[in-house]
């Protein structure tokens, strides 16, 4: 597995990025990913779904369906690939500190 270097510690990610210890993640990390998938600043919306997205993972143990990350952030599918370009699962997902899904999210 490939590492990233953070703050003077090296972060198990995979293939894609996405760190391999969700229990790791933090805000500072979440800033540092979001810059690999080219967002310079996180703002108040960014952080509204990547909150979001992080708090069900914890709930539930997997990543949400895009439906209801739409319905329940009441932010929509074309405003989450303006806030994360690579998309809700590859973006968003990384950024929130999620494994990468497997399925639709």
């Amino acid at each position: 597995m490939p590492f990233i270097e953070f703050n003077g510690q090296q972060i198990e990610v995979d293939e894609d990025g996405f760190i391999q210890d969700p229990s790791i993640w933090t805000k500072e990390l979440a800033e540092f990913l979001a810059k690999t998938e080219e967002v310079e600043e996180m703002t108040e919306k960014h952080w509204k779904l990547v909150n979001y997205l992080h708090d069900y993972y914890e709930k539930f143990g997997i990543a949400p369906m895009i439906r209801k990350v739409t319905k329940e952030t009441g932010i929509s599918n074309k405003e989450i690939y303006e806030l994360f370009p690579s998309g809700p699962a590859k973006g968003a997902c990384k950024v929130a500190g999620l494994p990468k899904p497997t399925g639709c999210v």
